[in-house]
Formats: structure tokens, C-alpha cells, sequence
């Protein structure tokens, strides 16, 4: 089982707070004997809404925290992730892989978690986001 201390982390909104994040990620994977094709993708899609949540959300204040859950059910792995913003409207992002986006530096967060886990779901106005990965995957 993962350790208490694991199933839910409050991290600042700092870049250095995605090493307890990859920690967390690594000891989920060791605990359930992830795949390495699974472990990427949820290293990509939880690391990734991790910094959204820093960067866009908390807009980096530092007086601000990202809230980083976890549980196992029903052979799902699900990562929450939650942080003090506005939130977000995820349904009106633009489409990354449009041609007339496609040299865009930035953009392709939520359309790589959406791409990458085998479920996500956004609550609280995109405050909060559910990444889930299939445990047998």
C-alpha cells in the first residue's frame, strides 16, 4: 500500500514541488507493478496538470498550494490534482493540433492528459482535475 504521507501531498506552487510529484508517481507504479508504457503516460499527464496548476491556476504565487491525490479503485489508478485558482473553462481550449496552432509553444497540456490516461474529468470550474490509468494497462 502506498503510505499515508503519499495519498495526498499539498506541494507550493514551485517547479522544485514536481520531484514529490515524480516520487509519488514512481512508489504508485512500484506498489501496483505499472508497465513502463503506463508509467510514462502517467508521469506526462499528472506532471503536466501538476505544473498547469502551478503555472495557470496558481499563476506561481508562492503563497499558494496544489493539492495531489491518489487512490486505487476498481483497477483505476486515479490521480487528483486541485489547485487555489479561478479555474478554467476546459471545453473552450483550442485545439492544438489545428494547423493554425501547430507552432505554438504552448496549448497541448490538457490534450496530452486527455490523450495519455484512461480517464480524466475536470470539477470545480477545471480547479480540480481526475486523471485515471487503467492498472493493468
Amino acid at each position: 500500500m502506498i503510505p499515508t504521507k503519499y495519498q495526498n501531498l499539498k506541494v507550493s506552487s514551485n517547479s522544485q514541488s514536481l520531484r514529490l510529484v515524480e516520487r509519488l508517481i514512481e512508489d504508485v507504479c512500484q506498489v501496483y507493478g505499472v508497465n513502463e508504457d503506463c508509467y510514462g503516460n502517467m508521469l506526462i499527464s499528472v506532471t503536466e496538470a501538476v505544473n498547469n496548476a502551478i503555472h495557470h491556476g496558481n499563476k506561481g504565487n508562492a503563497d499558494k498550494f496544489v493539492k495531489i491525490g491518489f487512490e486505487s479503485e476498481n483497477n483505476l489508478l486515479v490521480f487528483s490534482v486541485e489547485d487555489e485558482g479561478e479555474g478554467f473553462d476546459h471545453g473552450s481550449l483550442p485545439d492544438p493540433t489545428d494547423p493554425t496552432n501547430l507552432d505554438k509553444l504552448s496549448g497541448r497540456g490538457v490534450f496530452l492528459m486527455t490523450q495519455l490516461s484512461d480517464m480524466i474529468r475536470f470539477e470545480e470550474n477545471g480547479k480540480k482535475v481526475f486523471l485515471g490509468f487503467n492498472e493493468n494497462s
